[in-house]
């Protein structure tokens, strides 16, 4: 998934892109709200996380333009206040959920991971469509009980497509989940990924679940839940 993390505290904003990239995601990772609406217009993110206390344009700020931009990716917001006004404020501006700092780290993936899954329409950690089973938590897939042998990439197309199921999704999209920069990507790279994910998946039984959509994109045509 391709996050959005906009945090001034140099530190913490490392520490952040480093366990997020970690995890599988593409993160960037900006200072302040003028650079996270600049990188909202230029990407197509699936979820941001925004702490409260920017300095210049504040958080609340920041995520009550990004929903007037008509922004409608998920917003976890961090902040120092305990008090619970400031949670309602936050909650109110338009982010769906919260993490009071100091928090542990693993906190707040499982709170990512929630709003991820809700986000696309699922409300368990693992996706299902037939004999295919993904394990978003620990970033693996099964084939008919057998775990499949997936490169990293392999696994991010596979995870973006199924979250998007019966939906075309573009080739840039998946570019997006796999490189943070314009100048990494080649769209060369992403027919390549999704060949050998077909012959991964097709198996012995002949599951085709990813179509090419002609000029568009491609499109995972099984039904998940």
């Amino acid at each position: 998934m391709k996050l959005l993390v906009v945090e001034d505290e140099a530190l913490l904003r490392h520490h952040l892109q480093t366990r997020l990239t970690e995890k599988g995601h593409v993160v960037e990772a900006v200072a302040n709200a003028e650079e996270a609406l600049y990188q909202s217009e230029q990407f197509n993110h699936d979820l941001a996380v925004i702490d409260l206390g920017l300095p210049g344009l504040g958080g609340l700020e920041l995520i009550r333009e990004l929903r007037k931009r008509g922004k409608t990716f998920p917003i976890l917001i961090l902040t120092a206040r305990g008090n619970w006004q400031d949670k309602v404020e936050g909650l109110a501006a338009g982010a769906d959920d919260y993490v009071v700092k100091p928090f542990q780290f693993e906190e707040l993936e499982a709170r990512l991971n929630a709003l991820l899954r809700r986000s696309c329409g699922f409300t368990q950690s693992t996706i299902t469509a037939g004999e295919l089973v993904l394990d978003i938590n620990r970033k693996q897939a099964k084939l008919e009980d057998e775990p499949l042998a997936l490169t990293a990439y392999e696994y991010r197309i596979l995870e973006y497509l199924m979250r998007h199921h019966q939906q075309v999704v573009a080739k840039d999209r998946l570019m997006e989940q796999l490189y943070p920069d314009d100048e990494e990507r080649d769209p060369n790279v992403i027919e390549v990924l999704v060949g050998r994910l077909r012959r991964k998946l097709e198996g012995a039984n002949g599951f085709k679940p990813i179509d090419t959509v002609r000029g568009l994109g491609y499109l995972f045509t099984e039904r998940c839940r």
